[in-house]
């Protein structure tokens, strides 16, 4: 199967999710297959909701609409054009996924299949229901791809490369068990925000969709703040105030309630407004309804310490301190086909086993 064909799948796919990109599932008579697989796919989602309480309906709408958005012939195009397709050997790619957000792994799925190669994924329990089906439909949409798709929940067996994605602890143990296989080994990561008192209030709640979206719990997310001193946080309330109602969600609020307690009994300094909490702390990683700040003297300084945690960073989100690296407010969810996790090109690395 050539590039052309794989892209036009994916577009195709990109075509039936677009369906689910709303509130409002709307079915569309030109999507393809949509008689076999347009309700099954909304049982899937259901199941998912089920099954992980972090994945509510509006979270996955969100994932869907993200994708369908990036899925064009475009964007597809432009993303690839400065590959070399030309003299890859078809191997196989072993993926394993995390399962922090919906369909967090379908970057690396995309990227597998899209270059030719065959995958092999080994998901999450907690992110199973939704990409098995989409790799379903992308089988009819493109019955070429059969047998190139596999999942399993055994042992990995069978594979030239492997992707993984997890924690600090697991990555160690990827590393030990995928030695003598080419592979890309992602650990733990946050994104963090640069503040300088100069942020408006359309600044402000764009930041809240960086740090509320997915209830925190991506690397995208915006678990730290750099602000300068004597920084004024009322401007920053302001602008969370529109995510109030996430103290409504039951594991949300139980976690804000747990943490609350803890700083409490702990007689930690930090600030509140019923539903987020931020507290002066060196580290990266926040628990769920935390932010965590800290200051800085000037930008000279925080650029050399950004610099030299660059492994503990996944984006950073600010105005004019870094114009080639930074993400704006409000767009830390929302990244190119090319923006890669951990700046590693996968693709460049699949074209290389």
């Amino acid at each position: 199967m050539d590039l052309e064909k794989r892209i036009d799948a994916f577009v195709k796919l990109g075509e039936f999710l677009s369906q689910f990109s709303t509130l409002e599932f709307t079915k569309i008579d030109t999507v393809l297959h949509n008689n076999l697989f347009f309700d099954g796919f909304k049982h899937q989602i259901k199941l998912a909701e089920e099954h992980n309480g972090w994945f509510n309906t509006d979270n996955i709408v969100y994932a869907f609409n993200n994708w369908s958005n990036a899925l064009t012939k475009n964007n597809l195009s432009q993303w690839l054009s400065k590959y070399n397709f030309n003299t890859l050997e078809p191997k196989t790619v072993a993926i394993i996924m995390a399962g922090n957000i919906p369909l967090v792994g379908f970057h690396d799925f995309l990227s597998v299949l899209i270059s030719g190669h065959q995958v092999l994924v080994k998901q999450s329990s907690n992110d199973k229901q939704l990409l098995p089906y989409l790799a379903k439909y992308l089988e009819y949409v493109e019955p070429e791809f059969k047998g190139s798709i596999r999942f399993t929940e055994d042992k990995l067996s069978n594979f030239d490369a492997v992707i993984a994605t997890g924690s600090d602890n697991t990555a160690r143990y990827f590393e030990y068990y995928f030695k003598n296989k080419p592979s890309i080994i992602r650990k733990n990561r946050n994104s963090v925000a640069v503040l300088t008192g100069k942020e408006t209030a359309e600044d402000f709640e764009n930041l809240s969709e960086d740090i509320f979206r997915y209830y925190g719990l991506g690397c995208r997310n915006v678990s730290k703040l750099f602000v300068p001193k004597d920084y004024d946080f009322e401007g920053f309330f302001k602008g969370m105030y529109k995510w109030r109602p996430i103290i409504e969600q039951t594991k949300y609020a139980n976690n804000y309630d747990y943490n609350k307690a803890v700083y409490l009994m702990s007689e930690f300094d930090m600030l509140e407004n019923g539903f987020l909490m931020i507290k002066e702390d060196t580290s990266y990683a926040s628990p769920i309804a935390t932010v965590f700040y800290e200051y800085y003297e000037d930008y000279t300084s925080l650029q050399i310490k950004l610099d030299y945690d660059e492994d503990s960073i996944q984006c950073i989100v600010a105005n004019g301190f870094r114009p080639n690296e930074e993400v704006p407010f409000g767009k830390t969810q929302q990244p190119e086909l090319w923006d890669y996790a951990d700046n590693v090109d996968t693709i460049a690395f699949l074209l290389k086993i």
